[in-house]
């Protein structure tokens, strides 16, 4: 064998191992990485993730549950597929505070399906003014034990309208806002889905627009508290923009005096009847004034045309039962 040849074979398997080791270091590094003690345990497999997002990627197009240990974390995560859940290990003693993923939510949720329990979210704002502790993009979302606070919403969702969401026992705290000259944000803003279920939740000391604005075709919302009390500058406690049927029922509405729009609690219909409110049935809710100084105002305010079902409900005097509009 010549000298030349034998350098240029050597040269050879000299890159060869190389890009070898290389291609090993990228694709070791692309996997995430277990790490004992981490804070987010995916339950299914034991492993431990110091990222929400390598737990995500751990469970992929699966189903999985990320329990999550308490603590504040400048975290957050985007799920692109299956069927997760994020669980607090102690329930209100894990919060998300101050960080968004692709510039909107703290979790961003675009998978089939999502659970979150027992977990805090607060202090998220972005620079469209659509700050959210959870961004729910398509997929079925159930949401349990949480508290949104001192945020721009508290839960935004686009359009999917063959998907639910369901919201039990959380509690929505200074949220919302209508100001830069942007368009206004809400507590809870949700758009097209199949159907929305609200119950046994607090809305409370809004910051501006809507605490509960909700598109979709069907909704229950029942045995929540809307205390307006210490609300500044906010406009409907129930905002069903573009008509719903189902059932409003059980709550608590308690309008305040810091009022952008003082004249209606329980608005349907009021942009669009893109869903036929036939049969709306509001009954069994307690409406108040917060101060002595109110402003008449009605119950429900109706743009729809449609047969709003309005049984017994107890109204202070100066709320009007049904206006038309």
């Amino acid at each position: 064998m010549t000298q030349p040849l034998a350098s240029l074979r050597l040269m050879l398997a000299t890159g060869l191992i190389a890009g070898a080791a290389l291609w090993a270091g990228i694709s070791a590094t692309a996997q995430p990485a277990a790490v004992a003690g981490a804070p987010f345990l995916v339950v299914e497999t034991g492993q431990r993730y110091q990222r929400l997002q390598d737990a995500l990627f751990a469970i992929g197009d699966a189903m999985g549950t990320i329990r999550i240990a308490p603590g504040i974390y400048a975290d957050c995560g985007v799920q692109e597929y299956g069927h997760v859940a994020y669980v607090a290990a102690l329930p209100g003693r894990v919060t998300f505070n101050g960080r968004l993923c692709e510039g909107k939510a703290a979790l961003v949720l675009r998978g089939r399906s999502a659970r979150v329990e027992g977990i805090i979210f607060s202090n998220l704002r972005a620079a469209d003014g659509n700050g959210a502790g959870i961004r729910l993009e398509k997929g079925n979302l159930a949401v349990a034990q949480a508290w949104f606070r001192n945020s721009e919403e508290g839960i935004l969702a686009g359009n999917d309208p063959k998907s639910t969401i369901s919201i039990d026992r959380s509690s929505f705290t200074h949220l919302g806002r209508c100001d830069r000259g942007l368009a206004c944000s809400h507590s809870i803003y949700i758009n097209f889905f199949k159907s929305v279920r609200v119950t046994n939740s607090r809305f409370e000391a809004g910051d501006g627009g809507h605490y509960l604005k909700v598109r979709a075709a069907q909704v229950a919302i029942t045995d929540n508290s809307f205390d307006d009390t210490l609300g500044r500058g906010t406009n409907y406690l129930i905002d069903l923009p573009a008509g719903a049927t189902g059932r409003i029922a059980g709550n608590w509405l308690i309008q305040g005096s810091n009022k952008e729009n003082p004249h209606t609690l329980i608005a349907v219909a009021a942009e669009s009847r893109t869903n036929t409110s036939d049969g709306l049935t509001i009954e069994g809710n307690v409406a108040r004034f917060a101060n002595p100084d109110h402003k008449a105002t009605a119950f429900v305010a109706d743009w729809s045309g449609h047969r709003i079902v309005i049984g017994a409900n107890q109204l202070e005097e100066g709320i009007a039962r049904y206006v038309r509009r």
